[in-house]
């Protein structure tokens, strides 16, 4: 029972990398510190009101010399676009969660970019 077990965990990873999706998990209990790469998107829930995650994000793309074209809003979520330093288009969504916590996706290009969408990440989150 072990084997199968393990056969068929072993046989999921390689078919979601066949798929070309890597998921990338750092973790803490709860999902608190959880980044997500799956289908070209950065994705990571993030201890930070609605609101205040929104600024942060605007904050970021300033600090990163990255222009908004455009924001939309709703109580759902909220969308920026900009677009990278070489020109490649830049989504951020934000949606609320909970009171205290907000899910940020990330993406950058048509494809994605991992390291591209992790540095956005990583400056969004010295704005908290």
């Amino acid at each position: 029972m072990g084997r199968k077990l393990l056969y068929a965990v072993v046989g999921w990873v390689f078919a979601i990398n066949l798929c070309g999706c890597v998921l990338l998990v750092a973790g803490a209990a709860g999902g608190a510190g959880t980044a997500l790469w799956l289908s070209g998107k950065l994705s990571d829930e993030v201890s930070a009101p609605y609101e205040r995650t929104i600024e942060a994000a605007k904050k970021a793309l300033k600090s990163l010399e990255m222009q908004i074209d455009k924001e939309t809003k709703s109580d759902e979520v909220a969308q920026i676009r900009s677009n990278y330093t070489d020109g490649r288009e830049v989504w951020i969504d934000i949606r609320p969660l909970t009171e205290i916590t907000s899910k940020l996706e990330i993406r950058v290009g048509a494809k994605g970019d991992k390291e591209a969408s992790a540095k956005i990440l990583e400056e969004i989150k010295k704005h908290f």
